[in-house]
C-alpha cells in the first residue's frame, strides 16, 4: 500500500487595495463607500415614506415581533443586560440632550439617519414608536416612562451608576403593541473635562441568544455616535 503524502500550501497574504490619487479632498474608499451607502438609504426612506416603509416589513415585522414575544414568555420577566461606552470630546451631555430633545420631538428624519437600519421613529396614540432590527429581527415596538423616577426596575439595576457621576439618566421599557415587555434601556450621561462619557445598556429577555445583545450594542455605537456628530454640527 502506498502512502500518499499531501503537500500543505501556504495560506497567501490578504489583497489590499490603497487609494493613491485621484478624489479631491481627504477620505478613505471606506469613507466614500459610506457616504454612497447613506446616501442611498436616505433616498429609498424618503421614496417609499413611513407608510410605504411599513408596508414593505410588515411580514418581516410580524416574524421578528413572534420571536421576541416568545422570548419574553421563555423568560419569565427575566432579562440579561450588556452597555456600550462612548467617550465624546468637544460637546457637554446637556448640548447634546437639548438637541435630542428637539430631535425627537419631530425631526424623524435626522432620527433616522443616524443608522441604516432605522425605519420609523415618531409617536402614535400608544406611544414613542420605533421600527428597527433587534439583532437580525425587525421589530416594531415602543418606548415608555422615560426617566429614573418612573420605572422601579431602574432604581435596582445593577447598571445603574452614582449620581453624582452621571447626574442625566433616562430609563424606559421597550414593549410591544400588545403590551408585551420585550427589553430595557437604561442611558447615562456624565460630563468629564473634555467632553462626556455616554453609558448605553440594553437589556433583554435572556432567552434572547448573545448575538442579539451583542448586534445592539453594536447599533448603539453606531447611532449615538451619529447623534452626537449631527448634534455638534447643528452647533457649528
Amino acid at each position: 500500500m502506498t502512502e500518499h503524502m499531501t503537500t500543505a500550501h501556504p495560506t497567501p497574504p490578504p489583497v489590499t487595495v490603497t487609494l493613491e490619487a485621484g478624489p479631491a479632498g481627504a477620505g478613505s474608499i471606506d469613507d466614500f463607500e459610506l457616504f454612497y451607502a447613506r446616501r442611498a438609504v436616505d433616498r429609498f426612506r424618503t421614496l417609499l415614506g413611513r407608510q410605504g416603509l411599513l408596508d414593505l416589513l410588515a411580514a418581516d415585522i410580524e416574524e421578528g415581533n413572534a420571536v421576541l414575544r416568545e422570548s419574553a414568555r421563555t423568560s419569565r420577566g427575566a432579562f440579561k443586560a450588556g452597555t456600550t461606552v462612548l467617550a465624546t470630546k468637544g460637546l457637554t451631555s446637556g448640548a447634546f440632550l437639548a438637541w435630542m430633545d428637539k430631535a425627537f420631538a419631530g425631526d424623524e428624519r435626522v432620527l433616522l439617519a443616524a443608522h441604516p437600519e432605522h425605519y420609523v421613529m415618531g409617536t402614535d396614540e400608544i406611544g414613542a414608536r420605533v421600527v428597527e432590527n433587534i439583532g437580525p429581527h425587525v421589530a416594531d415596538f415602543y418606548m415608555g416612562g422615560w426617566g429614573t423616577d418612573a420605572l422601579d426596575w431602574a432604581k435596582d439595576a445593577a447598571e445603574l451608576l452614582p449620581e453624582s457621576e452621571f447626574p442625566r439618566k433616562m430609563s424606559s421599557n421597550l414593549f410591544l403593541a400588545d403590551g408585551t415587555v420585550v427589553g430595557r434601556a437604561l442611558i447615562q450621561f456624565g460630563d468629564t473635562a473634555e467632553g462626556f462619557t455616554s453609558n448605553l445598556t440594553v437589556y433583554f429577555p435572556v432567552t434572547c441568544p448573545d448575538e442579539v445583545l451583542d448586534h445592539h450594542l453594536r447599533h448603539y455605537a453606531v447611532e449615538f455616535r451619529n447623534w452626537i456628530v449631527a448634534a455638534s454640527t447643528a452647533r457649528a
